[in-house]
This record gives structure tokens, sequence and C-alpha cells, in this order.
């Protein structure tokens, strides 16, 4: 869809009531961070959905890692993201996830090699992004 299909969607998800709407990584980056605007001005929360994802961050010799993405996302504006989890079909190294949401909610990130961060980064003022459980998770796993 355009940008303009999205801001149309959204506007009428608006007048349904609702408080939040749903993009996908797939959009790109620039539509990203323009319904991220959206959103602001709009008082909508926006969920991300990172279908396409591991189609370059499951890579481990030339792909990029998911905190990169967690990274951008958190910079464009996003509300929260599929993040990860320990069971499932999103699933990860333990101290890996907690990398990823560290990168999502923390205002300051320390180096911290068992989460896989390499060196010290801080948000200052930045909005979080709340990870959110996925992939056909339920209570029977945990």
């Amino acid at each position: 869809a355009t940008i303009e299909n999205m801001y149309e969607r959204a506007e009428f998800a608006k007048q349904l009531g609702t408080v939040i709407i749903m993009i996908d990584l797939v959009i790109g980056y620039t539509a990203i961070q323009t319904m991220g605007i959206w959103a602001r001005k709009n008082d909508m929360i926006l969920h991300l959905h990172r279908a396409g994802n591991s189609t370059y961050s499951r890579q481990k010799i030339h792909g990029m890692n998911f905190r990169v993405i967690c990274k951008w996302m958190r910079m464009a504006g996003v509300d929260h993201i599929h993040a990860g989890t320990v069971v499932g079909k999103l699933e990860g190294d333990p101290l890996m996830i907690r990398g990823f949401y560290n990168t999502l909610l923390e205002p300051y990130l320390a180096v911290n090699l068992p989460q896989g961060l390499f060196f010290e980064q801080e948000w200052a003022s930045l909005r979080k992004v709340t990870p959110v459980a996925s992939g056909g998770i339920h209570c029977g796993q945990m």
C-alpha cells in the first residue's frame, strides 16, 4: 500500500475507536517512521509486526542482528514490537533476548557481552519500546 493508503486505514481504525494500529517491518523504514509520527500526532499506539525480519536477521555470517532493528524501531517511533522469547516461534538465547529487551527499554546500555551489547549507548530521553512476547506462546510452554 502507499503511505496515503496507510493514513486512510489508520484514520478509519481511529474512527472505529481503536487505540492501536499495526504495521509490518516490510513496509520499509521511511514508512515506519512516517507512521510513527502519525501515531504521535493522533494519540495512537503503533505496534510493529516483525514480518520478514528472519530473511536477514537469522543469517549469522552475512545478516543483520535483530538488535539493530530494535534500535532503528526505537528511533522511528514504534511503541511495541515482537521482540522474541525463550520459547516458541521467536525463540532465542535467553541472554540475547534480554539484550534485545534492554535495547528497547533502558535509557542507558552498558557493555554486556553475554547479552550481545558490545558498546555503551545512552538513549537520553528517547521513548521506550515495549517488547511483546509472540510467536504462538501459551502458558503451557512456561
